[in-house]
């Protein structure tokens, strides 16, 4: 009778690696509009949040029924573990006890999250998991990309435990892809997966008129990934480009700086808020996205799409995505430099806009992807 109830009124636990607040990078932006979205159709989210570095988020209970945290158990002694560390660090039992105070459903927020998946108290609780990546191949991207011994070393041990830990994921009564490729990944390892596109902080494709003056890129700097794009965008595609080209994000390396330094036509914005990016994105005439780890979806990609003019990027961007065809795709330095040359002095609009409309509008529906989690809360 208890279960019943609980999900006539549509409650659900969400438990997050991370605060979603503001939701300013890839995961957190999924999350966040995920309970957003869910909200807005009836679903009373309470939201659980691994904190370490970001601050209480007073936002989200606005619209989540309740908000709790919990510190994330850092520390080098972590590491020891067997379990994967980004898993280990996120274990806890005021979790487990708010999660049992009641029978309502539980969406886990990625593998990061999933150390009490199989735990015995839970069993006939409806568990979901939100898959963001298929997690041991995106750290083995990240150790390809590391600078440092120790990191790269980190990043391998990680992928190998994280590979070890994923059968975990049976467990869960659904699995959720955030990419078609990452289902067809999970779905022949496990059943029950089903594809449900990323949450984002856009409803309607809105791309402003004219033509902007100037190329953008962003992203969390301090990640090798993102670090190793920029670099290569100003040591490759915007050398002696008559394009202006704006970086954004935090924590950039020495040596990125010292090549914008050394490149007239770059500039770096460090530290700048979320809505400053939302509006170098609407600003620019041609939004270049490369990166070399074709792993689940690029938040930023759709943020592009969605607000953006033109979109510029290689085929890791949007491998598996569904996307290719609304975005410039180009894998060597020479096409993308002409590509966007190409569309600093073209519009963005006609049929080639409507398509582009047509299809997010269709398939990154927050509200449709979010009725769909709720016919698997029973």
């Amino acid at each position: 009778m208890r279960c019943s109830r609980a999900l006539a009124e549509h409650h659900l636990h969400i438990v997050s690696f991370d605060v979603p607040a503001p939701p300013s990078y890839g995961g957190v932006i999924d999350v966040y509009y995920k309970a957003k979205a869910l909200a807005e159709i009836g679903v009373k989210v309470h939201l659980h949040c691994f904190q370490y570095g970001r601050s209480k988020a007073p936002e989200l209970e606005l619209f989540c029924e309740s908000v709790h945290y919990y510190p994330r158990r850092t520390g080098k002694l972590q590491l020891l573990n067997a379990l994967p560390y980004v898993v280990v660090s996120r274990r806890s039992e005021p979790l487990m006890e708010n999660l049992l105070g009641d029978e309502h459903p539980i969406l886990f927020e990625g593998l990061h999250c999933c150390y009490h998946l199989g735990d015995p108290r839970l069993h006939g609780r409806t568990r979901i998991v939100r898959a963001h990546n298929v997690e041991h191949d995106y750290y083995a991207a990240l150790a390809k990309a590391a600078t440092s011994t120790f990191r790269r070393s980190y990043f391998i041990n990680e992928a190998h435990k994280l590979q070890r830990f994923q059968p975990v994921l049976a467990e869960a009564d659904r699995v959720l892809a955030i990419s078609p490729k990452d289902q067809a990944y999970f779905g022949s390892h496990f059943r029950n997966v089903v594809h449900v596109p990323a949450f984002h902080a856009s409803e309607k494709v809105e791309v402003p008129d004219g033509l902007g003056d100037f190329a953008f890129y962003h992203g969390a700097l301090g990640v090798a990934e993102n670090d190793q794009a920029a670099l290569h965008l100003v040591r490759n595609v915007f050398k002696d480009l008559p394009v202006k080209l704006v970086i954004a994000g935090s924590d950039a390396s020495s040596e990125l700086k010292r090549a914008i330094a050394r490149a007239p036509n770059v500039e770096l914005r460090e530290d700048i808020s979320t809505g400053e990016i939302h509006a170098l994105v609407r600003g620019a005439q041609v939004n270049v996205l490369p990166t070399f780890q074709a792993t689940g979806i690029k938040l930023k990609l759709l943020l592009c799409l969605f607000t953006g003019r033109h979109v510029v990027c290689n085929t890791p961007m949007v491998e598996g995505t569904g996307l290719v065809e609304l975005c410039h795709v180009h894998d060597d330095a020479e096409s993308m430099r002409n590509s966007i040359l190409a569309c600093m002095a073209r519009p963005a609009n006609g049929q080639a806009l409507e398509e582009r409309a047509r299809v997010l509008e269709e398939r990154f529906s927050n509200r449709r992807n979010a009725e769909q989690i709720v016919k698997l809360l029973r």
